[in-house]
């Protein structure tokens, strides 16, 4: 039987329902809980200065490394700008109960040296997460 919010929830929700005793909305400390917690991205440029565009487009980039890996903290870019000819980008990945990983490229134009570090990284979290999977395996001196 459904009951009329009680109109105190935390957080302000005018929308939530109370069921049975229970209210409906979700708390940040479970929402983390469930692999949602937000991934705190930092971008930064060493030898020069990035626009505000730019720096957005750097952070959607790297924003979809969360997909691949759920326990992700931090993702810190540095942009290396001392040779302009050849930019390049640095992301350090910081995930719970685990060493950062590093990825780093260098490319002719800034875009691709940012598309190779994502593409290094993604390619450091699969093989990391398929090991986390993979830890139970089935021995094969059972069947000998």
């Amino acid at each position: 039987m459904r009951r009329p919010c009680p109109g105190f929830c935390p957080g302000g929700a005018p929308d939530c329902r109370a069921w049975f005793g229970r209210v409906s909305w979700v708390s940040p400390e479970r929402f983390a809980r469930k692999g949602n917690a937000r991934v705190q991205i930092n971008v930064s440029a060493r030898h020069g200065q990035l626009s505000g565009a730019t720096q957005s487009k750097i952070v959607s980039k790297v924003s979809r490394l969360k997909r691949y890996f759920s326990r992700l903290t931090a993702l810190n870019v540095t942009v290396d700008l001392e040779n302009e000819s050849l930019p390049t980008v640095e992301i350090v990945a910081s995930a719970e109960h685990f060493h950062e990983m590093v990825s780093r490229e260098h490319s002719s134009q800034l875009w691709r040296s940012v598309d190779g570090a994502v593409q290094k990284l993604e390619q450091q979290l699969r093989k990391h997460k398929e090991k986390v999977l993979d830890h139970k395996h089935v021995s094969n001196a059972l069947e000998s």
